[in-house]
């Protein structure tokens, strides 16, 4: 422009303008900034209302019906369609003092509005729902026989409902009574009481009754039940644990004194404690259930007059509340509370055979 003073300037339309940064460089503003290779639009930017209104007019062909149906002021609607055109570039809409039509950009926009509407609420309600319900994986450990019954029911139940979390179930020896929840392997557990172990919270789903199994040439064997004191002078099966609670009702310490301090048999799984006592090894306290689905040669079931039941129970870390978990638990009492007769039949399973 130096031979040229008297020339007029081109001035930058809206997406050429840029500013002088301090080094003297040119810089882009905002939205008005150079399009990026060829072809390239700025996107427009408008807010949802403005479509919403225009779907509402374009459907109603009608500004008072439409004013009406989104509970807005004839005006303000009218200068809404009237800013969207605006901003568009396009006519979207004929107006006529008795009627309103589509014009053919008004028809395509139409159909773009509904599809984006659509797509809008479908986002927001998916995002509420990831909000309000649990995902990810929630792994579940278990003691042998979980939850009995009510295992496969809980999970189907569970499942149903929150379909979009990963169920990872792992049984655990009977040595880890907390069924991985002490080493924080697992995030909640089918456990049995008592328990000993700080910082896990439980709640009983129910209580399972015990039984004692002697091996067939046992000295109490033909009885149809007996007592826990005259069960103190065997040797007694007991998993290799760390939590005294639990070790201790299982080995009958409640009814010992010195003289009959328990004598452990150390096992790795109920199958292994059957034969041991099958073998004449020792004697094992244990669920009734074993009674009933895995029956052993050599070995009988007796009912303890004076011993109470095992609950069965979940098991979960008291200090790390889960969302996840929190579902898992109340899939878990609902089912046990809808089931009330398979949960009485359980806990009044026989204890003789």
């Amino acid at each position: 422009m130096s031979g040229q003073p008297n020339a007029t300037p081109e001035w930058p339309t809206p997406h050429q303008r840029h500013t002088t940064a301090r080094d003297g460089s040119a810089s882009d503003v905002g939205p008005t900034a150079e399009p990026i290779g060829p072809g390239y639009h700025a996107p427009i930017d408008f807010n949802t209302r403005k479509l919403f209104h225009f779907v509402a007019v374009a459907e109603e062909l009608h500004f008072s019906k439409a004013a009406a149906r989104v509970h807005l002021a004839q005006q303000a609607l009218s200068r809404d369609i009237k800013g969207l055109e605006e901003e568009l570039g396009a006519k979207l809409l004929e107006r006529s003092t008795r009627k309103v039509t589509l014009t053919p950009a008004g028809e395509v926009f139409l159909e773009g509005a509904r599809t984006a509407l659509t797509a809008l609420d479908a986002a927001a309600s998916a995002a509420r729902r990831a909000a309000r319900e649990p995902t990810g994986t929630l792994r579940l450990g278990y003691v042998p026989g979980a939850a009995l019954e009510l295992t496969p029911l809980i999970l189907d139940e569970f499942r149903k409902h929150h379909p979009d979390v990963v169920v990872e179930m792992q049984e655990f020896p009977v040595n880890d009574s907390s069924a991985g929840l002490a080493s924080g392997a697992t995030d909640v557990a089918f456990v049995r009481l008592p328990k000993g172990i700080a910082n896990i919270a439980t709640e009983v789903l129910f209580v399972d009754p015990v039984v004692a199994m002697v091996p067939n040439a046992h000295h109490l064997a033909g009885r149809r039940s007996v007592s826990a004191r005259d069960l103190v002078g065997d040797p007694i099966t007991n998993g290799d644990t760390l939590d005294e609670t639990y070790r201790a009702f299982w080995c009958l310490d409640a009814v010992r004194d010195e003289s009959t301090r328990a004598r452990v048999v150390p096992i790795n799984s109920i199958t292994e404690e059957a034969q041991l006592v099958a073998a004449g090894a020792a004697i094992a306290i244990t669920s009734a259930v074993v009674m009933h689905f895995m029956p052993v040669p050599g070995v009988q079931f007796l009912a303890i007059d004076d011993w109470p039941g095992s609950a069965i129970a979940l098991g979960w870390h008291r200090d790390q509340p889960s969302p996840v978990v929190a579902q898992f638990l109340d899939v878990a009492r609902s089912v046990r509370d809808r089931e009330s007769e398979l949960v009485y039949a359980m806990e009044n399973r026989p204890t003789t055979p």
